[in-house]
This record gives structure tokens, sequence and C-alpha cells, in this order.
């Protein structure tokens, strides 16, 4: 009786520390040249998630937004919200947006906790079949 009581609990605990687990500092690689370009930081702000960039990391080639229009043009990466208004769901975020500092985009996304240390975001224009995967790993 007490291993199934503790599994039960074991079970829930599980449950609620991975969906509190999509908030932290996540560092992003470059999918195709497997480069580490920056560390960014997924919170909690009114109800939602969003993401900063904390860090530039020495291998990346871009440090500010010069691709971006209106007041975003020129500005650093560091301390740039550019994953916002994510609805919170049990495993992540979803109907969020994300700007792309390569080409100054913003973006349709979602993120989803896949492992306790890996989160995949996915932007797309329109529907998530025309879009973009990218994993994140936790630091």
């Amino acid at each position: 009786m007490k291993i199934t009581i503790s599994s039960i609990l074991l079970t829930f605990i599980c449950f609620f520390q991975t969906e509190a687990q999509v908030t932290g500092k996540w560092k992003i690689t470059d999918e195709h040249s497997k480069v580490e370009k920056s560390i960014v930081e997924v919170f909690e702000k009114d109800s939602m998630y969003h993401g900063r960039v904390l860090k530039i990391l020495p291998t990346s080639k871009r440090t500010h937004c010069d691709a971006c229009e209106g007041d975003l043009k020129g500005k650093p990466l560091v301390g740039m919200v550019i994953i916002y208004d994510l609805i919170k769901t049990p495993n992540g975020g979803k109907e969020g947006r994300i700007l792309n500092p390569a080409n100054g985009k913003t973006y349709s996304c979602y993120i989803e906790l896949v492992e306790p240390n890996k989160l995949k975001l996915r932007g797309y224009l329109g529907w998530p079949a025309f879009g973009k995967t990218m994993y994140y790993s936790r630091l």
C-alpha cells in the first residue's frame, strides 16, 4: 500500500515539476552550423511566457538587431524580449510571437518541453506546418 501511494505521489510531483520547468535559462544553438549563439531566459509575466536574451555568446556573429524596424532597429540583443505572449499550456506555451533578429521579422510560435532539459520552439507563418523548429538546451 505504501509503495502504491508513493508511486502515485511521485507521478504527480514529476508532472507538476515538468510543467514548471519551462521557465529558466536556455542555450540556443544554430541547428545548421551547431554554433552556440546565445542564452535566453524564459520567464512568466502576466500569466504568460516570454523570453529575453540574457547573453550573446562569443561564437555569435550578431549582437544588435540591425534588420529590425522601428524602435528595435540597431538595439543590442542583450536584454531584448524576443519571445512573448505565449499562453501557458501543461507542457509549454502556444499562440505566442517570436522575433528573428537575423531578418527583423516576427512570427507566430509555440514552445513545448520535450525532455526536462530540452525545449522545442516552433516559429511559423499562419500554420505550424509552414515554419522552423529549434531546440533549446537547459543551462
